[in-house]
């Protein structure tokens, strides 16, 4: 029976047990923090990856190895012997016969080293990716949903291997003396998509789930969709570039605005080994630079009609990220001319292309910030 208690005893007071995670919160967080390390580190390497990919192509380096050993190619050759050996399956490839001939084995080591430091990357994109999937999910530290998103930019990783050899292999054959320009704008289509997956990824993770989701609340779904279609649109101009560049288009018309006098090139639809007309969307250097010329003018007028949406926002931050984006849209641009203007000189060639880089995370970043915009103090003005 329990006993009974004076009306005015004093009753020991107990804190309050705190409360149990739950919810959002509450569901496996996992190690955010690393992982989204471990994620802007494989970014890195990608965009370090796109820049040498890019000089292994304006050196015309991309051929000088024409097997392909995902393993074994990881080691160089060692000696002289080796060095022959190499050197000799070259000199069985078309563009040797053709372009290359006087080629000599120095000169060989100078673009077999390009090709074999871009693979060399890609093998290691794919050896960070494994070690840091791996050791996340054996520790259990993988958030709650992430363990299929963390293992699709592997699997993309591995495909886009594959891709690589898949363009390479198309300039071994034939009267071939570069690989073909619709492998290569797919090959470069796929960096830019695996780059874009693991910033947005990377961004995600930068701060809670509980976070985001009030985020969201306050996100723009108009502004979100405006430069998800501008973020599109960047990624066709990409590969319209990787077209150019697989066919050299940008240095048969070293003029602007206008193309060697004319707005529209002459014999567009022109191609030297016949074929049909689609084809010369692909293939023909002046329609394939007009294309790129025409979507960039279309990019930088829709990038701007972006921006004016985006001045409305009520977040500095996310205002700010779209005068990055508008600003870098211009730079671009003009980057685009003055490589136009130098024959696609290679200084100016490959800053073109990290430019792409940086005004596609650029973009990410802001369309971020139009699902998610950072909370502020309205005290301080940064609400």
């Amino acid at each position: 029976m329990a006993k009974t208690r004076a009306i005015f005893e004093e009753v020991e007071a107990k804190a309050p047990e705190p409360p149990k995670g739950g919810g959002i919160d509450g569901r496996g967080k996992g190690a955010r923090r690393g992982i989204r390390a471990w994620l802007v580190g494989i970014f890195l390497l990608i965009v370090v990856m796109i820049a040498v990919g890019g000089l292994t192509r304006l050196t015309d380096s991309g051929l000088s190895i024409t097997e392909w050993k995902p393993v074994t190619g990881a080691i160089p050759p060692l000696n002289e012997a080796d060095w022959a050996v190499e050197f000799a399956k070259y000199q069985a490839s078309p563009q040797y016969l053709l372009m290359n001939s006087h080629m000599t084995l120095e000169a060989f080591k100078g673009i077999f080293w390009w090709e074999w430091g871009h693979r060399q990357l890609g093998r290691l994109i794919g050896l960070v990716w494994a070690l840091g999937f791996v050791g996340f999910w054996a520790a259990g530290k993988i958030p709650v949903g992430w363990t299929g998103r963390l293992f699709g930019v592997g699997a993309l990783i591995g495909v886009q291997g594959a891709l690589g050899w898949w363009m390479v292999s198309s300039g071994l054959v034939g009267s071939m003396i570069s690989v073909a320009s619709y492998r290569l704008a797919t090959h470069l289509g796929m960096a830019f998509v695996i780059l874009g997956l693991v910033a947005w990824y990377a961004l995600l993770l930068g701060r809670s789930e509980a976070e985001l989701l009030q985020a969201r609340r306050a996100g723009s779904r108009k502004l979100f969709g405006m430069t998800t279609g501008l973020m599109h649109f960047a990624f066709l101009q990409i590969v319209l570039g990787a077209l150019v560049a697989g066919i050299d288009a940008g240095r048969y018309f070293p003029t602007w605005p206008d193309m060697n006098g004319q707005f529209f090139p002459a014999d567009a639809f022109y191609l030297p080994d016949g074929g049909a007309v689609w084809q010369a969307f692909f293939e023909n250097a002046g329609l394939v630079q007009f294309m790129h010329r025409m979507a960039g003018y279309l990019l930088v007028i829709y990038g701007f009609v972006v921006w004016l949406r985006a001045r409305k926002a009520s977040q500095p931050s996310t205002r700010m990220a779209y005068h990055l984006v508008v600003l870098m849209l211009l730079a671009q641009m003009t980057l685009g001319i003055y490589t136009a203007l130098s024959a696609a000189q290679v200084h100016l060639a490959i800053t073109h292309q990290i430019g792409a880089v940086l005004l596609w995370v650029l973009i990410l970043r802001a369309r971020h910030l139009a699902a998610y915009p950072l909370a502020g103090s309205i005290r301080k003005g940064t609400a």
